[in-house]
């Protein structure tokens, strides 16, 4: 996705030189959103300088309170997960969990998809990064 590849398409939330932010493809949670920075990195802190990390977390914030401000959340998760074996480019994850879940079907439970993935229009999720993405803009520019 990062390298422009049409085989890769997501719906686009944020971009700016540091970083993207993008819809997760096969997501259980709406509004699960990756947030990851443009240049290879594979260390979470590691390969960041502090300046740099922090960038990063801030995009993370005003990500999860333009998820907040459009959809319903009991519960904001945010995590960088990957592996050294695939998929070594750092990301962050962050997704609302909606009011009303049962506590079985939280935490890492929210992101099986044994529970099934959420198959919405391509129409709606484009609207959906819009929306994110203009609360992000709001955020960004005071």
């Amino acid at each position: 996705m990062l390298a422009g590849n049409p085989d890769y398409p997501h719906d686009l939330v944020w971009a700016d030189d540091d970083a993207v932010a993008f819809l997760a493809r096969y997501n259980t949670l709406l509004g699960h959103t990756l947030v990851a920075p443009r240049s290879h990195r594979e260390q979470v802190t590691g390969n960041f300088t502090i300046e740099e990390y922090l960038r990063l977390q801030r995009l993370v914030y005003h990500l999860g309170e333009a998820l907040r401000r459009e959809l319903p959340t009991e519960r904001l998760y945010v995590m960088s997960l990957g592996s050294q074996s695939g998929n070594r480019h750092v990301h962050w994850h962050v997704a609302p969990l909606p009011p009303g879940v049962p506590h079985e079907h939280q935490q890492f439970g929210a992101f099986s998809w044994d529970r099934g993935i959420l198959a919405l229009p391509d129409e709606e999720m484009a609207a959906l990064a819009r929306r994110i993405g203009a609360h992000i803009e709001v955020m960004h520019s005071t």
